[in-house]
């Protein structure tokens, strides 16, 4: 029996996404109450501006500058939160959860900074939280994890969370382009913000690994304990050497779990990863995940990760989630129980590698390079000498056995410190996974 027949909806933060779920709910509306049984209010929505020009229409009584009017409004059940940052967004959001409500947010920076506190209000008021849109754009990872993978643990997940650094990856790939022309298109396209350093140095994609990593392990994992690094200093020079050894390079999150030790690691940088895997395929400004559970081995998610409709597809997803519990009644499956797991200290963990580095071109170099990866207990796999854009120098681009982050961070402070090398050395892992 249906326990509510209106359902009111306020929207806090009617930029991009917001108004790509206003104007989504707005087209949908008969094929979405047909399926609920009940009718789908948008009520009202909280702007900076109230005179800007946005691509749908409210009336002037819809609209405030007040997003917590919204959340303590006693006749809108669900609320939006799509303002972003982890300040005002954080007081609607405690505000709504604490009068029971549901809020639906595509904030990973929230979830990241203030995840353990959201859920805690919401089970202690009997709210609910839904935040399918903040990891992944279009991609129902979220809901894969809580509800069709629920029975496994997982042993490893991976992939492409950032829309923007695939994007600019792939045209380097594709068109031979250096790094900063290829963000200044990005720039020029909307597929990089202004300031691109959250995108391109794996800020974003790490708030997004936080997620999963509590989504699958029940472990908050702050940024400070990953792993976090960036694309800025890739060149033609890696990708060509990617390429020839059947690799390509994507920014990868990667949550592992030891399933006998039972400890966690995360971790967000740029790899080789073999092309044979599929998301190593994943281009342009899609995002792919792999998903390794102990019960239904991998399984691979992938689609359009950034932008106003994935985004706003996620949200309204959630949306009607949250109105259908409402209509029918029921609570909706909570996230795994709050663990904590311990963690692999960075140190510890065990990848191959590769290096890049310029060196003085003169006698004796290579067995220079030799010794200081030996000395700190690094094994080299492979070694290919360029043409460097530096005079009288040539590029190495090294390849090396399994070793830790410890050993591998010792060589590059070395070989930084060394005569022979001209500035420092640049490092990926390579996923082997």
């Amino acid at each position: 029996m249906s326990t509510v027949s209106v359902i009111n909806i306020g929207i806090c933060g009617l930029g991009t996404v917001g108004q790509g779920v206003w104007k989504h709910i707005e087209r949908a509306r008969p094929e979405l109450e047909a399926r609920l049984g009940a009718k789908l209010v948008l009520a009202r929505a909280s702007v900076r501006d109230l005179e800007k020009k946005r691509d749908v229409r409210l009336k002037p009584a819809q609209l405030t500058t007040d997003p917590l009017s919204i959340a303590t409004d006693p006749e809108i059940q669900i609320v939006c939160e799509l303002i972003g940052g982890t300040g005002i967004a954080r007081k609607v959001t405690l505000a709504a959860l604490k009068l029971g409500k549901t809020v639906i947010s595509a904030n990973k920076a929230l979830l990241c900074a203030h995840g353990p506190e959201l859920f805690a209000t919401a089970r202690k008021h009997g709210g609910q939280f839904f935040f399918e849109a903040s990891v992944a754009g279009g991609i129902p990872i979220i809901k894969a994890l809580r509800e069709g993978l629920v029975a496994n643990r997982f042993r490893r997940i991976y992939g492409i969370l950032n829309g923007t650094c695939n994007y600019i990856l792939t045209r380097m790939e594709r068109e031979g382009l250096a790094y900063p022309v290829i963000l200044k298109e990005a720039k020029a396209l909307g597929y990089a913000e202004a300031d691109e350093s959250l995108d391109v140095e794996g800020w974003d994609t790490a708030h997004k690994a936080s997620v999963l990593a509590y989504l699958a392990h029940g472990t908050w994992v702050p940024t400070s304990k990953m792993v976090v690094e960036g694309i800025t200093q890739l060149t033609q020079a890696d990708l060509t050497f990617a390429r020839e050894n059947g690799y390509a390079i994507k920014l990868l999150a990667v949550i592992e779990r030891d399933l006998e030790r039972n400890v966690l690691s995360v971790g967000v940088y740029p790899a080789l990863l073999p092309l044979t895997k599929a998301i190593a395929n994943v281009n342009e400004v899609y995002n792919g995940i792999s998903v390794a559970g102990d019960i239904v081995g991998e399984t691979t998610y992938i689609g359009r990760g950034a932008g106003q409709d994935p985004t706003a597809s996620a949200v309204i997803g959630d949306i009607i989630d949250a109105a259908s519990q409402l209509v029918r009644g029921g609570a909706v499956l909570a996230p795994a129980p709050a663990t904590k797991l311990a963690l692999t200290p960075p140190a510890a963990l065990r990848s191959r590698h590769y290096l890049r580095l310029d060196v003085k071109d003169q006698p004796g170099v290579l067995a220079k390079i030799a010794t200081c990866t030996a000395k700190a207990g690094v094994s080299i796999a492979s070694l290919v000498q360029r043409p460097s854009e530096k005079p009288n120098a040539a590029s190495l681009l090294l390849t090396t056995h399994e070793s830790n982050e410890a050993q591998i961070r010792l060589t590059i402070a070395r070989l930084s410190r060394h005569s022979c090398v001209l500035g420092k050395p640049l490092l990926l892992r390579i996923a082997d996974f």
